[in-house]
């Protein structure tokens, strides 16, 4: 006998989600075949695509400091404007696809994706790779949503389903392991603007295979997308994470308080908004469950933490312990590997123990990894980085695994581009504001702590005050024993801002698990079932 969960709506007004539990068998699903497994791996190169994508740029911050030279807020834009795009798309593509085509939509913004990366590596200017960047978030929206939910559509066993979704999440590993290394060897060899080529080639087998091997699948009887709704969320997190920004650079002004008011006032609308239609762009009812909710909050801020760490950890290899980009890479090999094995030893671990005792244990592994992140400093050896990852990719890996995989049993197949799209939300939106938060904690704290020696003024001040990479940047202008002292000040102000920033890390990871363990504990209290 098993519990099962049922979100019941009237053919009328919407009706927020009751939970039931039902005493019948569960009918196992069709289990897949080779072709199933086969479509797999090529909904594994999406995932490749935009994980080399966003990795590699993070080890390319050097490069794109000394080629474009971006402020200190230009910057984190260049980082943060791709996953923001994302994140305020990635519902509306979900359910674009579930009412077009889910691999119409996915090769149609593959394609896309692949243009957008020629204009990025050609950019001129921190701007042209801003607009580049927001541009490819608009394509890349396309395809994760497209991935799940046609993933979801392949594997109907639960346990099938299971494994091949811990099969995908190693593809996040996997670009996440041979992305620097591959990257830093082009860094090595060439302009920064080759890290947007060489994923073209993925996309190339993508647009070939594709149709041959994935399903064409889509909801019948689909609404109308809601553009208001889509307007709304842009105005929502842009002004936000905006906000977010000029507080932490330039420090409380009208111009950031009104930012961060808007968002939340067009935020609170949004929501209201949804809440009032039948057919919303984004379901707030799934928030009742608890089993749905403790997954997106465990998603939102794992990636939340993991990707303020790779912003930093990425400058402190190359800036502060003075490798080049390809041997730094080789330090992220060990931890994305770890992740890969706790995902696939998720699906094991899950026949034994509850999702309340898995999720948050997972979580609390991370922790570990940002605690030992804030004791670096200047001499740190390379191999506690090494640890640091391990820690880190290890729980993610876990925790991410099953909650994926319990948003994706908490709707019925016809709905899985919708619910995939609230997942993926999480998990870019996630991304965007632990890239403006976290970076820009480390930012202001940089500022703050820096003091500049004696003779350096104008220009080179202006440069060292902005990044650790604008500091290393002028240091050459410099007289020897002035720039010696100039990067000893600047590495200093640096390893000030990863100490409070891996420590904001770690403590929002630490309650991250004690919520989501207090919300899977209720949901199996109340017989509720997240598989």
């Amino acid at each position: 006998m098993t519990t099962d969960l049922s979100i019941h709506r009237s053919s009328g007004r919407p009706d927020a989600p009751r939970p039931t539990r039902t005493t019948t068998p569960r009918t196992p699903g069709p289990r897949a075949g080779i072709r199933e497994w086969t479509a797999l791996v090529v909904l594994m190169l999406p995932v490749l695509v935009i994980t080399l994508d966003n990795t590699v740029l993070s080890f390319a911050i050097p490069q794109l400091s000394a080629s474009l030279e971006p402020t200190s807020t230009q910057l984190l834009w260049i980082i943060d404007v791709y996953p923001l795009c994302l994140a305020s798309l990635l519902v509306t593509m979900g359910l674009l696809g579930d009412r077009l085509g889910r691999r119409l939509l996915l090769l149609v913004g593959a394609a896309g994706f692949g243009v957008v990366g020629l204009y990025a590596a050609f950019a001129p200017s921190a701007e042209h790779l801003i607009a580049a960047r927001a541009l490819r978030g608009v394509f890349g929206a396309t395809l994760m949503p497209s991935t799940l939910s046609l993933l979801r559509n392949l594997f109907h066993d639960a346990g099938q389903r299971r494994l091949a979704i811990a099969i995908w999440g190693s593809g996040f590993a996997g670009g996440s392991a041979i992305g620097p290394i591959v990257g830093g060897w082009l860094l090595d060899h060439y302009a920064w603007g080759s890290i947007f080529l060489f994923t073209l080639p993925l996309i190339a087998v993508l647009l070939v295979a594709g149709p041959f091997l994935l399903p064409e699948s889509r909801r019948r009887g689909g609404g109308r997308i809601d553009v208001p709704g889509v307007v709304m969320s842009l105005l929502a997190m842009v002004p936000f994470v905006f906000g977010i920004k000029e507080f932490a650079l330039h420090g409380p002004s009208a111009l950031a308080f009104g930012m961060l008011a808007l968002g939340v006032v067009v935020g609170v609308a949004f929501a209201r908004r949804q809440l009032a239609l039948a057919e919303p762009l984004l379901d707030v009812r799934l928030f009742t469950h608890p089993v749905f909710t403790a997954s997106i909050v465990g998603n939102f801020f794992s990636i939340f933490a993991f990707a303020g760490l790779v912003f930093y950890l990425s400058q402190y290899l190359q800036l502060v312990l003075g490798l080049d980009p390809m041997h730094a890479g080789t330090h992220l090999l060990p931890g994305a590997l770890a992740s890969i094995v706790a995902g696939l030893l998720a699906v094991r671990l899950a026949r034994a123990w509850p999702l309340r005792v898995l999720v948050p244990a997972g979580i609390a592994v991370s922790t570990g990894g940002y605690a030992l992140a804030a004791t670096l400093h200047t001499s740190t050896p390379a191999l506690v980085i090494v640890f640091v990852f391990v820690l880190v990719g290890a729980g993610v890996g876990l925790a991410e695994t099953l909650t994926n995989d319990a948003i994706l049993a908490s709707v019925p197949a016809e709905r899985a581009g919708a619910a995939s799209g609230i997942s993926e939300t999480a998990y870019e939106l996630g991304s965007a504001l632990g890239v403006a938060i976290l970076g820009s904690t480390l930012a202001a704290t940089y500022r703050g702590a820096l003091e500049l020696p004696a003779g350096v003024t104008g220009a080179a001040a202006d440069q060292a005050r902005e990044t650790l990479a604008g500091a290393a940047a002028a240091a050459p202008t410099l007289p020897p024993a002035t720039s010696e002292a100039l990067l000893g000040a600047a590495r200093g102000a640096f390893m000030s801002g990863v100490e409070l920033t891996s420590g904001v890390a770690a403590t929002v990871t630490g309650l991250t698990a004690i919520v989501v363990a207090v919300l899977l504990h209720r949901a199996e209290g109340r017989g509720i079932s997240g598989t």
